[in-house]
């Protein structure tokens, strides 16, 4: 990673200026983070643990929480600790894995997402042959050429990145490391990047939805004909996950499919995919979902017998 900077370290700027406000976000935001980590601890435990839960849906599921994991992972815990902490520096590798990290879950994330919409679209659309279309090895095989995806996606924009030369100032005007607010800093012309970052991030997210979009359109259409039981069972898986691609795609296309103009903007509209959505995923998905929920249950009553047991 090393070009002709001569930055050694980048200063995040926080989410809020005054101390009260610090304090505040500093609670907030923790509790965001120890409630993503449970609910996303939990659907991964329930799904890796059931057996019942061994299908193509919740594999995918399984992925999703532990994609969460990563990115409010990657992100969160620099800027709790930057609340407490008069130095809010970054070194530049670290600055770098942040980077690295967010693109990496979050593009990673993209892609199951659109998997899991041809998994609903086959499920529905095409219920009979639902379990020759969907066997274990293609469900590998797209969740492998997901992360793989990610990681490719990743490596372009952090290569793009570590080759502008960094010579001050060194103030990140967000509260983690992104290719927008970096580009800033860089002192060289960067235009020709910026257009290569909209391509590829703004393009993937953007085509991703529209896909998206257009499976939901063909189940919906071929949901007319059917009862109004089937319709209601159908609407019920699905409602899940048009509720997270919502949440999720709408920011991500807001931030990367257009030149950043408004750092302050964007930095706000970034808690919605970093922050919100991993927090939220495992609450919309188990309130939603009988067979989450009986297996959570499952393993809390195992927890409860084996607590009883050694008394």
């Amino acid at each position: 990673m090393s070009n002709s900077s001569s930055i050694n370290e980048f200063l995040l700027l926080p989410l809020a200026d005054t101390r009260q406000l610090q304090l505040l976000h500093f609670w907030l935001l923790l509790g965001i983070y120890l409630a993503a980590l449970l609910g996303n601890g939990l659907i991964s435990t329930a799904v890796a643990c059931d057996q019942r839960l061994h299908t193509p849906m919740y594999f995918f599921l399984l992925n999703l929480a532990l994609l969460d994991l990563g990115c409010i992972s990657t992100t969160l815990p620099k800027a709790i600790t930057d609340f407490l902490v008069k130095n809010k520096t970054i070194s530049f590798v670290g600055c770098i894995a942040q980077l690295f990290g967010v693109h990496f879950f979050g593009c990673t994330e993209t892609f199951i997402l659109t998997v899991m919409a041809y998994d609903r679209y086959t499920a529905i659309c095409r219920p009979l042959h639902y379990t020759t279309l969907m066997t274990r090895r293609t469900c590998g095989r797209m969740v492998v050429g997901s992360w793989l995806g990610g990681c490719v996606h990743s490596i372009v924009q952090t290569l793009l990145t570590t080759r502008l030369p960094f010579c001050g100032p060194n103030k990140v005007d967000h509260y983690f490391c992104d290719v927008h607010p970096l580009l800033r800093l860089a002192c060289a012309d960067t235009y020709a990047v910026g257009i290569t970052v909209i391509a590829n991030s703004g393009m993937i997210a953007l085509s991703s939805f529209v896909i998206l979009v257009v499976s939901y359109v063909v189940i919906l259409v071929s949901l007319r004909g059917r009862t109004s039981e089937g319709q209601r069972k159908a609407l019920s898986t699905c409602g899940s996950h048009i509720t997270v691609v919502v949440l999720f795609f709408g920011p991500c296309t807001f931030t990367y499919i257009r030149p950043s103009s408004d750092l302050s903007e964007d930095k706000i509209v970034a808690l919605f995919y970093t922050v919100i959505t991993p927090m939220l995923n495992p609450l919309i998905y188990t309130l939603r979902n009988k067979e989450v929920k009986s297996a959570m249950r499952k393993l809390w009553g195992r927890r409860v017998d084996s607590e009883e047991a050694k008394v």
